[in-house]
């Protein structure tokens, strides 16, 4: 993410004045939504993205390839023929952005639903008759390796094969469950009334399917699509955001929303239910929703109400979720079958697994300070509002009082967030000195640093991450291992994102660029890029952790280096920078982990499973039965050896922070929730590992100061 105060001003002016100029010509033949939407973003790449690629005719050709492949992902639904007919449009794209009319969208369209329509009115009856799988034939799932059907006959064959397919992974698990049966259990059924139930089940996930494309999924939805398309060109994490999904991505930013206090869930028909309530908010005072209740539609105040057929729970979640004080009406299908419809009133929630935690772990008389940060959150909006690096500060503060000898910092999956939280957070840890530096598009490197002297921890510290540890996570591990102040643990390298983006709305005719919503989207626009203060950029490469442990996903094609619109690696002038503490990389500490993690029952079977993993990502499958359950058989016991291995190491002795327990214990829930983390961090390997690590830095610092 960013700082604010990181955006080029200069930027800012031309932006500016491109808004105020597209304004005047609106006044004179104004453009409709889609041509505003598509103009200002084609025009805020070419004058402010960090290194815009031409929008030209060859551009036009690889938007109008991904586009069509990101809106019939299987290539199952368009005909070869139907990408003849649309080649026309193939270099006209970059006019459009450029602000000739909008024709390839609007013609992509009539095609795209006709197709839906038919394929909608034919997959049935493909799944009338029961299906043999004694054949030795095989299926490709992979998109990348497969043309467009050339006639309606061939998607036919194509969609049969599928059905089979995902009929036979039904069928296998219904074969497996019977087998667990006790001989004369009166629930055995037949293989014929399983495979039928198979079928069955498979004919409802589709029907859903088709209801949420048919129904849920809107033209709107599909020009997003093709926003995103346009921009995702120009590098992965360059976005457009409609402003429903931007008002999502707030939220999770900052940690709070406005809200009714109920969590959502589709029940196995599709249907949407209430799963749990929050006491004291909404829904709860409410009196009149009960979980389980099916929720059929959602109004805004006296708006007509959306109907929910066919929507996922979590795209619920979005309509209920609004601006604070403001009315939302649920009509609810309660369990004797009586419908009713709730007013409510939105009110603050906050989500509370997003913010820091703490706990502390026993380890042979020593206590090791663990916290957990899932994203480097900051709530911009509200002076007071949460911000990581004070709670991280407040997290530190409060297990320095338990007289912790060391430090475990955990980054797993933490995506990254606010740039300025994350130059504070490594501030705790080093006197002064430079944290990242940033280059912008004209070539100009800055440097952010701490610059307060003084230092919250001085301890051994451990920084955990893995391949989706990223951006202001990779800033963090690298500045501690640059200084030397601590060891990262992990996978073999973070996700390496090293790009900087900046919010930036869409307002025709305003000229204003210091709000970053609008009500036609928001642009998430890649301007500068990261830095480590050893020169190399995070982008791609990532942070190599000093100590490497074995990764279940490690050989998934997830990072960054694995999507061929990331922007290279490069690097820049080292900064001047000291270095601090002992050089733990280069002692027993990181041999004593290696003996360790070899001899690891654990580890060894996550090795084998990590193989398997590989192997599923090729997606090719058999569709012969006793081949198919042969191949799950071996990925199950695989799996199930890292489990069974998991069982013969001792927990950890992980215990909450007295203070917390005393507070937490108020709200019941909150407190149980608690103490199942707590359970979690004593069972989970890694910290295992990285407690161990931690500890051997202790001692190697206690050896330090006596050879002193």
């Amino acid at each position: 993410m960013f700082s604010r105060r990181s955006f080029p001003l200069v930027v800012v002016f031309v932006l500016a004045g491109f808004l105020i100029a597209f304004g005047s010509t609106r006044l004179i033949n104004p453009p409709d939504k889609y041509q505003v939407i598509f103009t200002q973003v084609a025009e805020m790449l070419e004058v402010a993205h960090y290194s815009p690629k031409k929008i030209d005719d060859e551009f036009s050709k690889n938007i109008f390839k991904k586009y069509i492949e990101s809106l019939d992902p299987n290539k199952d639904m368009l005909l070869a023929s139907d990408i003849k007919e649309l080649k026309k449009f193939e270099t006209s794209i970059d006019n459009e952005l450029h602000g000739a009319p909008i024709q390839f969208f609007h013609a992509v369209e009539e095609i795209y639903k006709k197709r839906v329509n038919e394929v909608n009115a034919f997959y049935p009856s493909l799944l009338q008759t029961p299906f043999q799988f004694t054949t030795d034939e095989t299926i490709l799932l992979d998109p990348d390796k497969l043309d467009f059907p050339k006639s309606d006959l061939l998607r036919k064959e194509l969609w049969k094969k599928r059905l089979k397919f995902m009929v036979l992974e039904k069928y296998a698990d219904l074969l497996d469950a019977r087998d667990q049966l006790k001989k004369g259990d009166t629930s055995y059924k037949s293989d014929a009334v399983l495979e039928k139930e198979a079928r069955d089940k498979v004919k409802l996930l589709i029907s859903r399917n088709f209801d949420r494309m048919i129904t849920k999924t809107k033209e709107d939805e599909r020009f997003d699509l093709l926003v995103n398309t346009v921009t995702e060109y120009m590098d992965p994490h360059t976005t457009f955001f409609p402003p429903l999904e931007k008002r999502s991505f707030d939220e999770q930013m900052s940690g709070r929303f406005f809200g009714i206090g109920a969590s959502l869930r589709n029940d196995e028909n599709g249907s949407i239910r209430i799963a749990s309530l929050v006491p004291g908010l909404p829904a709860w005072k409410s009196q009149q929703i009960l979980v389980g209740d099916q929720v059929l539609k959602v109004g805004q105040a006296n708006d007509q109400p959306v109907d929910l057929a066919g929507y996922e729970s979590t795209d619920a979640v979005k309509l209920i979720r609004g601006k604070k004080g403001t009315e939302v009406r649920l009509t609810i299908k309660k369990t004797d079958g009586t419908v009713k419809v709730v007013s409510m009133i939105r009110e603050e929630v906050e989500l509370e697994e997003t913010y820091a935690k703490s706990a502390v772990i026993q380890e042979g008389g020593r206590k090791i300070g663990y916290i957990f940060l899932p994203e480097f959150y900051a709530d911009w909006e509200r002076p007071n509002g949460a911000r990581c690096s004070q709670d991280v500060a407040k997290e530190i503060i409060k297990l320095k009082e338990q007289k912790i000898d060391g430090l475990i910092m955990d980054l797993r999956n933490n995506g990254g967030g606010s740039l300025y939280d994350v130059v504070q957070m490594v501030g705790f840890f080093i006197p002064e000195g430079p944290v990242v530096q940033v280059k912008d598009r004209e070539g100009n490197p800055s440097v952010l640093r701490d610059r307060d002297r003084s230092v919250l921890y001085d301890g051994p510290l451990a920084v955990m991450v893995n391949e989706f540890s990223a951006s202001a996570s990779e800033i963090f591990a690298a500045a501690i291992q640059d200084y030397g102040r601590g060891l990262v643990i992990g996978s073999t390298s973070t996700y390496g994102k090293g790009t900087v983006q900046r919010n930036i709305g869409l307002e025709p005719g305003s000229g204003l660029l210091n709000k970053d919503n609008s009500e036609i989207g928001t642009l998430k626009l890649t301007l500068q890029k990261f830095y480590r203060i050893n020169g190399g950029s995070t982008q791609l490469k990532g942070v190599t952790p000093n100590i490497v442990l074995p990764d279940q996903y490690e050989n998934l094609k997830y990072r960054e280096k694995d999507n061929p619109g990331a922007l290279p690696w490069d690097e820049i002038q080292k900064a001047a920078y000291p270095m601090f503490g002992p050089n733990y990389e280069s002692n027993m500490v990181k041999q004593k982990s290696i003996e360790r993690v070899s001899a690891n029952p654990v580890f060894n079977a996550i090795k084998e499973s990590s193989a398997w993993t590989e192997k599923m990502n090729q997606k090719l499958y058999s569709l012969n039965l006793v081949k198919y359950r042969a191949e799950q058989k071996q990925i199950r016991e695989s799996f199930k050896k890292v489990d069974d291995a998991g069982k013969s190491i001792s927990k950890l002795q992980v215990e909450m922070i007295p203070i917390d327990s005393t507070k937490l214990s108020i709200d019941q829930d909150k407190f149980e929730r608690r103490k199942q983390w707590i359970n979690n961090l004593s069972k989970d390997i890694y910290i295992n590992e990285s407690t161990q690590v931690v500890s051997d830095m202790i001692s190697q610092g206690l050896l330090v100061r006596k050879s002193a």
